[in-house]
């Protein structure tokens, strides 16, 4: 009978690499199947405090590490966009039945699951976590907001860890409002994160931003990347506009060593890959093989049953570069060239850049037949490009839902903040969203009795 908090019966979904008490945690692995967590992440114990109903886990590529949320035990997960009015009628497709099973488009990844959630009416907001861009990067493909925050701000307890030195919990919205309202629920000290901020977090509501005139927005010229599409290129420019002809000043910088950050990306979050999956060896908890004549066997057929080809090639990358004879050549080497972008974004704000603004995905969501033509590891080095710099720097980034494709699919572009300036960002953000007025996704299994419940009904003329 009593209210718990602001998110009060608001349903919610986590993804399946936060550990919840009582529910399995698979991390979409064999080698979790069945793992029953003890305890609950501090994010999740945060969110239940506050009052909000946990409606279910939600899917991911294995371990979290891709980009399609395609590589997980229970299969890819399908973005309700595929099924969406506005993506039906530009696709021509040979029979409907054809169409519905081989042009159903990908997600994003790695938290698909938690973007689908969202964009689909499932929940009002979901969990998801971001190493490198796996919850901005399904944010754009799902059309909806993904935060992720500054690392240290947000408590990893109870995360089950992929690279403890970039992961950070993501926040997946319908709008930059919500995003905020969680962010207040979730931020501040945790002692049982020796990484997460001293003081208390101040929830903030956003203000309602009328004159940009003070703002500086900076477009890094290094985020013009190969195999950028024409349509998110020219979105890009008329957002740039957008601020221009509110009386922001618009300026070109330059981030110098961007063109190294997914080869020193790749280094160091395999090496640390290698060192996250030590743990699971069939001892402790989690799958064992029957494997039973020497330690060293169960060991190695526990590892190899338990672990997709993913998982286990980027543990065997992550052990050639710790090896002795190459921790200098290549996981030093990438220390220090990490230390040299994140100096990259320290220079530009300090040089009177508020906020940057780039691309969050190269392109809008590709079918899921053409996703998987290409190995993991090169659609990672693709579809990461634009987001994991961020990462390496520890600095909030925003993905905000812009405009429809030509093929009726959603598209993004990513806000890059200064380190613990969430509110500054995400206000920058809200102001942004209401310009554009991103169009409502057309389900059309679902209708719509209640118009007024939505906020954005019709699309502007922005795309």
């Amino acid at each position: 009978g009593q209210p718990l908090g602001v998110l009060d019966g608001i349903p919610i979904a986590v993804k399946d690499n936060f550990n919840t008490a009582g529910i399995e945690t698979t991390c979409a692995s064999n080698m979790l199947k069945g793992y029953i967590s003890p305890y609950n992440a501090t994010v999740v114990q945060k969110l239940l405090d506050q009052g909000a109903v946990l409606l279910g886990k939600t899917n991911l590529d294995e371990f979290a590490m891709g980009s399609g949320s395609t590589d997980g035990v229970f299969g890819p997960v399908r973005n309700p966009w595929s099924y969406s009015r506005q993506y039906k009628e530009k696709s021509v497709s040979k029979s409907r039945s054809e169409d519905e099973e081989s042009n159903w488009v990908i997600t994003g990844g790695s938290s698909g699951g938690s973007a689908a959630a969202v964009s689909s009416f499932t929940c009002f907001a979901a969990l998801g976590s971001d190493t490198g861009g796996s919850t901005r990067n399904p944010a754009a493909h799902c059309g909806v907001v993904g935060l992720k925050p500054t690392y240290g701000l947000i408590s990893r307890h109870g995360l089950i860890p992929l690279v403890n030195s970039m992961d950070v919990p993501g926040i997946l919205t319908r709008c930059v409002d919500d995003a905020a309202v969680m962010l207040g629920s979730l931020a501040g000290h945790d002692p049982k994160d020796s990484t997460t901020i001293q003081e208390n977090f101040k929830p903030f509501e956003l203000p309602d931003l009328t004159d940009v005139s003070k703002l500086s927005i900076g477009i890094p010229k290094e985020y013009h990347a190969p195999g950028l599409s024409g349509e998110i290129l020219a979105l890009w420019s008329k957002a740039a506009d957008l601020f221009k002809n509110a009386g922001a000043k618009v300026i070109d910088v330059s981030l110098p060593h961007t063109h190294y950050s997914i080869v020193c990306y790749h280094v160091l979050c395999t090496a640390e890959v290698a060192s996250n999956m030590a743990r699971f060896d069939g001892l402790e908890y989690g799958h064992r093989s029957d494997m039973n004549e020497s330690t060293e066997s169960m060991y190695a057929a526990t590892r190899r049953e338990g672990f997709n080809d993913v998982v286990r090639g980027r543990i065997l990358s992550g052990n050639y570069f710790l090896l002795k004879q190459n921790y200098e050549n290549y996981f030093i080497k990438a220390q220090k060239v990490r230390r040299l972008i994140a100096n990259d974004f320290v220079k530009v704000f300090r040089s009177g850049v508020d906020i940057l603004l780039t691309p969050t995905t190269l392109s809008d969501a590709v079918p899921y037949m053409e996703f998987i033509k290409e190995d993991n590891r090169t659609r990672s080095a693709q579809d990461d490009i634009l987001t994991q710099a961020v990462n390496m720097a520890g600095l909030p980034a925003i993905n905000v839902p812009t405009a429809l494709s030509e093929r009726g699919l959603p598209v993004g572009l990513q806000f890059i903040g200064r380190s613990f300036q969430e509110k500054q960002l995400l206000t920058v953000a809200k102001w942004f969203e209401k310009q554009v007025k991103f169009p409502m996704i057309q389900l059309e299994e679902v209708k719509r009795l209640d118009h007024g419940v939505f906020q954005h009904e019709k699309s502007a003329s922005f795309s």
